[in-house]
């Protein structure tokens, strides 16, 4: 059989969900072409050639971008079977289905997408324990094309790999929830050094680790840290671990920071223990605030992320956000991007359980692809497009900039004259901002 697998956007990580797949299908026969839509056109004459079109929607953001090319799909090859898989393809379903796709593949896809190219009627969602291939990223564009790591005055080609999927955790507004249910799956640790392998190989000198959370298995996550260092001494790398995590596992930051690792990314939501209930977030704002210190003693940069907008959200809460941010100096830690993101209701949200939202929030938008919802102060949805125009707009402005300009647009206090101009700290950082 000949397939395309096609994903049109990751993060700006070169896609494991083309490269793993890739691998099992090649094992088992047949042709696969791959193409990343973030970095490259289409592939319109395999397209056409094509007996399967299979598109990867690990995020919100990819599954709005490959709407309108599985229509160019269908002109293109009327007769080839479209897939769809990755974890928001399950929340799409009903959408997805209406534009031509043949199956929705949610959790562990590879066997499934497998069978499906076989001609078998693959399960909607699998959580099957899948003893993984190492992934084939020939084919792919370079690392050069991809999101580069800054660390001091240092760039480096960033590698990507995945070492779990899934989560053990239930927070209320993550769309992992309803296809993982609190469960996640290993991939298995030589797998992974396989997969590094092939990328350092490639000129990466830095590993992002893109599991939902490092720390849902420890052991598993802290046998590979250190045979990855023990094996690659000189790389750095990033992972994305709970506040909760960092707090329950503290005796292994001191092994994270001696393995390589130079910046943790954790979802810390909110900084209002009342909106941290309604999400299930299972940690405080005293957590978080023992987290920064946590890692600052383990000399680890740790980025939070925010939903800086809720129903719950006030302009009092906001400022005490930009305080918290200002007085724990993490202004050049948080990406302008997170103080403007807006809390997305999903199908399959368990955000609907809740009456309250039940009651905000509209009809599903089949653009946007979400059930839009508006704030009870109209003041907060004009701060929110306020600070959403700052951190696009404004994009080539430095963080504390950035900062400095959305303080001024809603604090009654003044910061010093030059805020804007002090020397930026050496955060590590990646440049494609957070998306989700």
């Amino acid at each position: 059989m000949k397939v395309v697998l096609l994903s049109t956007y990751d993060l700006g990580h070169q896609p494991f969900g083309l490269a793993s797949p890739k691998a099992w299908l090649e094992r088992d026969g047949h042709c696969v072409i791959c193409a990343d839509l973030a970095v490259e056109k289409p592939p319109e004459n395999s397209i056409r050639e094509a007996d399967v079109v299979a598109f990867h929607l690990p995020m919100h953001t990819a599954t709005r971008l490959a709407v309108p090319v599985i229509g160019r799909v269908k002109q293109w090859n009327p007769g080839a079977r479209i897939a769809c898989y990755g974890l928001y393809a399950p929340l799409q379903e009903e959408l997805l289905r209406s534009l031509g796709a043949d199956a929705i593949l949610g959790g562990e896809f590879e066997q499934a997408l497998c069978d499906f190219v076989l001609g078998r009627e693959p399960g909607r969602i699998s959580l099957d324990r899948l003893t993984f291939l190492t992934p084939d990223r020939s084919g792919l564009p370079d690392l050069s094309r991809y999101s580069k790591f800054h660390l001091g005055n240092e760039t480096r080609l960033a590698a990507y790999t995945e070492a779990s999927r899934g989560c053990k955790h239930q927070c209320r507004h993550c769309p992992i929830v309803p296809v993982y249910n609190g469960q996640f799956r290993i991939v298995q640790r030589e797998t992974v050094l396989a997969d590094i392998r092939a990328q350092v190989a490639a000129g990466a000198t830095h590993v992002t680790f893109g599991d939902p959370d490092f720390l849902n298995g420890p052991r598993h996550a802290m046998d590979l840290v250190r045979e990855f260092h023990a094996e690659f001494p000189r790389l750095t790398y990033d992972a994305i671990i709970k506040i909760e995590h960092l707090l329950k596992h503290r005796e292994h930051l001191a092994t994270l920071r001696e393995t390589g690792c130079v910046l943790i990314t954790s979802a810390v939501e909110s900084l209002d223990d009342e909106v941290l209930e309604k999400l299930q977030k299972n940690h405080t704002r005293r957590d978080f605030f023992e987290a920064v210190d946590l890692t600052r003693r383990a000399g680890l940069t740790l980025q939070p992320t925010f939903i800086a907008f809720t129903p719950w959200t006030t302009m009092e809460s906001y400022r005490d956000l930009l305080r918290v941010l200002r007085d724990l100096d993490l202004v050049e830690h948080a990406a302008t991007v997170q103080l403007a993101l807006r809390l997305l209701i999903t199908p399959g949200s368990r955000l609907l359980e809740l009456e309250e939202i039940r009651n905000l929030v509209g009809p599903l938008d089949p653009v946007s692809l979400v059930y839009p919802w508006i704030h009870p102060d109209p003041k907060v949805d004009d701060l929110s497009r306020f600070v959403f125009h700052i951190a696009h707009a404004h994009a080539k402005r430095g963080r504390r900039e950035q900062f400095l300009e959305i303080w001024r647009a809603v604090q009654n206090e003044p910061l010093e004259e030059n805020f804007a101009l002090l020397p930026r700290a050496a955060i590590p950082y990646l440049d494609e901002p957070w998306y989700c």
